[in-house]
């Protein structure tokens, strides 16, 4: 029995090192091709038809907010259309209606489009199918409710469209409220790695990258050649993103261009929207891996799209690695094998060192690239990425649980993340949290777990400190805390909080 628990430790190890391998190998294609960057085949002399599409549902704090950002686009008003697709079941109805009624008495194309009781079908993706049937441009934006696009978006990625093979032009996302709280910084750090690094490296060195729902902008033929918007995954720009590079159509990825939103400022909210993105990715693996491996697409190209689609794949081996580590420790020194600990070394340095060089050097490059960042220090990473890693520790049963359920196909609907309509200069986010009637239910038997792993790690800190495995600790303690800090958000933020502000 205790050979089966180091021999599966190991294992788990050695697989999740090969994940780590990958990392490292991301960032050299990222240094490889970064200078490489897009520039458009040639220039509209007569600008196309554009439409903008805004899939809403019950965005009420945020709506009104959205629309006005996006009228002020530079556009031709005569070329631009503005759709608002709006499938609200509350009075965000009724705000989004009468705003555009206003703006469309000022001379602009806009039109409120709604979906109500049993032609709801297809959530977002059915929203944007609806739409797309009527729309009047020949190229298609999409913006989600929490975004904010600047008003040169359409003038930088139009162009692209001149080369015909390009189907879609894809921005990078910012953070309106990167400063809000350790949690969103946590998260921008996460995002920031996926959008600087990966979205660079993959589309540069011409591997398949995706559409990340927002904040892009497709030839309207690409997605009717594609197969058009599916609903049969929780990550409908993801499917279609692969099944148009299926087809032959490139894709431009604009790494200098931003768009920012507003980031989760609730753990329950971010939870929710790790858990769609997490069993959304195993959905169009289990969908489509098969088709690529089948395609003539090159090899380099199916082995990224195994580790991009499968990624999620991970959280299993962590939960099991979670279960183990703790045991493994006990058993080893009780068996007086302290001094093989030093083979843990090359598989932590390809496993877990992996992911802080990956973050923090994605930190640096955004830090250098993007504008609004000039006044961070390069060193203000360092502060968060433990926190950043220990968040990502924490969300390991949230998104195992997301997996499994993709793996057997049980069907869950589309749930939106909150809006709060919180930036890096409120102050008071637990306000917004408390009066937001889209706040997500707290008590769940993942947070339970999460709770019981972050006290089972508890343990397992205390024994290797008074049993003087030291070396260990800083590994133990990011599980901990992970865990921890996840459940502790999930279930005790809002009573905590609550009670607090009574005795101040």
């Amino acid at each position: 029995m205790r050979e089966f628990f180091l021999y599966g430790y190991f294992a788990i190890l050695f697989i999740l090192s090969i994940f780590g391998f990958h990392r490292y190998y991301t960032i050299h294609l990222f240094r490889k091709y970064k200078d490489v960057k897009p520039e458009p085949k040639g220039h509209f002399d007569n600008l196309p038809n554009v439409t903008v599409q805004l899939p809403v549902f019950n965005e009420m704090y945020v709506v009104e907010r959205l629309i006005n950002k996006v009228v002020k686009l530079d556009y031709p008003a005569d070329k631009l259309e503005i759709q608002v697709l709006d499938d609200s079941t509350d009075e965000s109805r009724f705000i989004a209606e009468n705003l555009c009624r206003k703006l469309r008495a000022e001379g602009h194309d806009i039109v409120y489009i709604h979906r109500a009781g049993d032609k709801r079908t297809g959530f977002k993706a059915g929203a944007l199918e609806n739409g797309m049937h009527v729309a009047k441009g020949e190229f298609i934006a999409v913006f989600d409710a929490d975004f904010l696009p600047p008003a040169d978006f359409l003038m930088r990625t139009v162009h692209f469209f001149t080369d015909n093979k390009i189907g879609m032009i894809q921005a990078r996302w910012d953070h309106i409220n990167r400063d809000h709280s350790v949690l969103t910084e946590a998260q921008s750090i996460l995002l920031d790695g996926h959008f600087m690094i990966e979205h660079t490296a993959r589309n540069r060195s011409g591997r398949f990258f995706n559409f990340n729902g927002t904040a892009g902008i497709w030839r309207k033929e690409t997605i009717d050649d594609a197969g058009g918007w599916q609903h049969d995954t929780l990550t409908e720009d993801l499917d279609l993103s692969y099944r148009a590079q299926l087809k032959g159509w490139n894709f431009v990825y604009l790494a200098d261009l931003t768009v920012p939103a507003e980031l989760p400022v609730e753990m329950n909210a971010f939870k929710g929207q790790q858990f769609r993105w997490a069993k959304g990715s195993i959905q169009v693996f289990m969908k489509l891996f098969p088709t690529i491996l089948r395609s003539d697409v090159s090899r380099k190209v199916k082995m990224e799209a195994f580790f991009h689609l499968g990624a999620n794949f991970g959280y299993v081996l962590m939960t099991l690695l979670s279960l183990l580590m703790p045991i493994n420790i006990m058993l080893r020194y009780r068996q007086g094998w302290q001094e093989i600990f030093i083979l843990d070394l090359p598989i932590f340095i390809l496993a877990t060192a992996s992911v802080v060089f990956f973050y923090f050097y994605s930190e640096i490059i955004v830090i250098n690239e993007t504008l609004s960042m000039k006044h961070r220090s390069r060193f203000t990473p360092l502060y968060y990425l433990p926190f950043t890693i220990a968040l990502g520790i924490g969300l390991t049963i949230n998104n195992c649980r997301a997996v499994f359920e993709a793996l057997f196909k049980k069907v869950t609907p589309f749930v939106r993340t909150p809006k709060y309509n919180v930036d890096a200069t409120d102050k008071d986010a637990f306000k917004a949290i408390m009066k937001n009637k889209y706040r997500m239910k707290q008590l769940n038997w993942v947070s339970m777990i999460e709770l019981i792993l972050g006290l089972y790690f508890s343990y397992a800190v205390y024994f290797a400190y008074y049993s003087g495995l030291h070396l260990s600790l800083p590994f133990l303690m990011l599980f901990q805390v992970g865990f921890l800090y996840t459940s502790f958000l999930s279930l005790f933020y809002t009573p905590v909080m609550r009670l607090l502000r009574r005795r101040v």
